[in-house]
This record gives C-alpha cells, structure tokens and sequence, in this order.
C-alpha cells in the first residue's frame, strides 16, 4: 500500500482490489507514529480576524493550499493570533513541541522576521511566501508584485497624470514597503516627485480614511494608486460621497483583482494577482522541502495589469 519495491505486481492488484472492496483506508495516526510525522503543514496568522474575514485574497491563497494536500492526504492547521508577538511565539512553539505540524508556510512577511529566528531555534522547515529582506534561512518564493506596480504607474504617467497618490499597505510588512519603493521609483523615473503617500491598513477603513485625507490636500491627487483593491473600491465611495466625478475628476487603481473588482461602477483598473497559484507553489514547495526531494519548478504567475474604467486622463492636466 506504500508503493514501495518487493512486491509483485499481481500481488499489488489483488491487495488493492480487497482494499477497496472492503473500503479500507490507512490509519494516519498510525502512518504518523511509524513514520514519526504529523502529515500536517502549519500556517499562524498574526492578524485581526475581521481583516482575514474581508479579504478574498487570503482565502484564495488558502484553497491554493489545500488544494493540494487534500491530494496527498495531508492536513492545513492554520491559527489566527492576535498581534501580540508573545502570543504569536507561543503558536509556533506549541506546534512544535506538541509535534502537530512537519513544516510551516510563512505568509505576510515583515521586515526584520521574529519568526526566522523562532523556527531555526524550533528546528522546524519552512517557506516564506514572498521576497524577504534580509536574513532569511528557508527558501522562499518570489510573489513579485512590483512590476505591476510600475505599469500601474506608467499607464497613469501616459495618461498625463503628474499628481499620483499612493495608500500604503500596513507599515512593517515586506509587500507594503515594496509597493511603495515600486512607486515611488517609477514615479522618480519620470521625473515626477512621489510626494503623497498615506499609510493605510489593507482595509476598507483605513482606505476611506487615507483618501479622505489626500483629497484634502491642495493641489489634491488627480489619481490614487491603492495597495490593494479593498482600499481602492472604499476610497472610490468617498471619492463619490464627495461629489468627485470617477475616473473625470479621480482616476483609481487597486491591487489583488478581487472578484468584486471587475463589478463595481466604474469597474477597478487593478493589478492581477493569483493567489490561488501561490498557494499552490507554497504548498508543493513546503512538502518537497519536508520530503527531502528537490525543490520544484514553480513558474508563479506574473502579475499583470488589468485595464478597466476606473482611470482615464485627468480632466485638469
């Protein structure tokens, strides 16, 4: 039943037959004292669970996951913490001692990562989910999503804009000073001086607060680059609460492509990216890491701009 040599082919069949017949199927606590595993990989979220909630990007990235290890037999265990560090250490430490996972997936990486040092302390295997910034001891795969962030800008630039505004992803993660540097370096490549920027939260609050506040400004934005689409589609509502003619008066552009992107009026110019997909390459990557085979040939998907009717030339140039 393990596949493996010594066993004649005839012999196989009619052991599979009977097991089949008699709807047998392994006993994995048992499969996991013999083979001293958990068949389990883990993943700890330090987030509020009402952002995790209102994010369709995380769930996409969580059936990109489970995708594949419900093919193999193997198990998600996923806790969500609140942001309290000594709380989240004694997650990883848990799983660990208690011997409930083989690897852990690292998602949403911050900058100077406590969690490199907790799992090499913790001697468990892990993938990071994104490009870190220094000092990372486990592989990882790059997410890259700058470049998308450089054609939103030129395609704003093209259109004649020069006022372009960018609200930020939560302060301290990898991808939200990513996105930012992606701006304001193209912003810089054109001449242009990336002046307005407002931190937000990856959430619809904080980006009805941020363009609350960059509308206040004078001269205002003529065009808001939001670091995901939950903040773009909230700032389009107070763009319009407001009086502001969208994309005439406010050309806006998102990031993820959330499924809501492509049916709000106007439609969300944004950045594709597939979050499925790289759940799928974690996963894949994680088990052939705890396996001890060669790390796979994932080619993640590009992330690639979506033109739609939320941009247009400013109607003040």
């Amino acid at each position: 039943m393990n596949g493996q040599a010594g066993v004649a082919d005839a012999t196989r069949a009619r052991i599979s037959e009977a097991a089949r017949t008699l709807s047998w199927r392994p006993n994995l606590h048992a499969r996991a004292l013999l083979a001293s595993r958990s068949f389990a990989l883990g993943l700890v979220i330090s987030r509020p669970p009402e952002l995790l909630a209102a994010d369709p990007f995380f769930s996409a990235f969580i059936a990109g996951v489970e995708s594949i290890l419900a093919r193999r037999g193997l198990a998600l265990v996923l806790q969500v913490v609140d942001g309290d560090p000594e709380t989240e250490a004694a997650s990883y430490r848990r799983l660990a001692h208690e011997g409930r996972v083989d690897g852990m997936l690292l998602t949403y990486l911050r900058v100077d990562d406590p969690r490199f040092a907790w799992l090499t302390e913790l001697q468990l295997p892990a993938l990071a989910v994104g490009r870190p910034t220094s000092g990372c001891p486990f592989p990882w795969l790059d997410t890259n999503d700058r470049d998308g962030v450089h054609q939103a800008v030129r395609h704003l630039i093209a259109l004649g804009h020069r006022r372009i505004a960018h609200v930020g992803g939560s302060p301290g993660y990898v991808h939200s000073a990513a996105r930012r540097r992606a701006w304001a370096d193209e912003m810089r490549a054109n001449g242009l001086e990336p002046r307005q920027f407002v931190d937000g939260d990856f959430s619809g609050d904080g980006g009805a607060r941020a363009t609350r506040h960059l509308l206040a400004l004078r001269p205002r934005p003529t065009a808001i680059l939001y670091a995901n689409d939950l903040m773009a589609i909230a700032g389009m509502a107070v763009a319009i609460d407001a009086g502001m003619s969208l994309p005439d008066q406010l050309s806006v552009i998102g990031i993820d492509d959330i499924p809501l992107a492509a049916h709000i009026r106007p439609a969300l110019t944004t950045v594709r990216q597939d979050a499925t997909a790289w759940g799928r390459a974690a996963a894949l990557s994680l088990v052939a890491l705890i396996d001890g085979e060669p790390q796979p040939a994932v080619a993640l998907p590009p992330s690639t701009f979506v033109e739609r009717a939320s941009t247009s030339a400013p109607r003040e140039a």
